[in-house]
């Protein structure tokens, strides 16, 4: 078992200490920011832009690989090929990483969730 699997283990197991309605309102607040990492693959897979960052919430890369995008392509006959071939070497890597980039970020949500959850309860915020 690797350390995002263990991350996200510890997390499951406070989050199911928790009183049902706590519960609720955990599962409520991380289910608004879950992301799927089939959909963030295919998207990266698409390569239209960085559509898999804007995915995340990652405005800022998401912004600029777009705009690199474009930028190449509008260059492409002048050496514009160079800019896009550089996005796809540093894109293509995250495509084969999807699974482990998505559970990381998943395993971010359900910390926040769970620490908005005891903030909201007045709980003490362990771990």
């Amino acid at each position: 078992m690797n350390a995002l699997d263990q991350q996200e283990d510890a997390l499951r197991s406070q989050v199911t200490r928790l009183e049902p309605v706590q519960r609720q309102f955990y599962y409520e607040l991380e289910s608004q920011r879950i992301k799927d990492p089939d959909t963030y693959a295919a998207l990266n897979y698409i390569i239209l832009g960085g559509l898999h960052h804007f995915y995340l919430g990652r405005w800022l890369f998401g912004l600029l690989n777009l705009m690199a995008m474009v930028c190449g392509a509008l260059t492409f006959s002048l050496g514009g090929w160079v800019l896009i071939a550089i996005i796809l070497l540093i894109e293509l890597p995250q495509l084969f990483r999807s699974q482990t980039i998505v559970k990381q970020h998943n395993n971010q949500v359900m910390a926040e969730s769970l620490h908005a959850t005891r903030r909201h309860f007045g709980l003490t915020d362990f771990g």
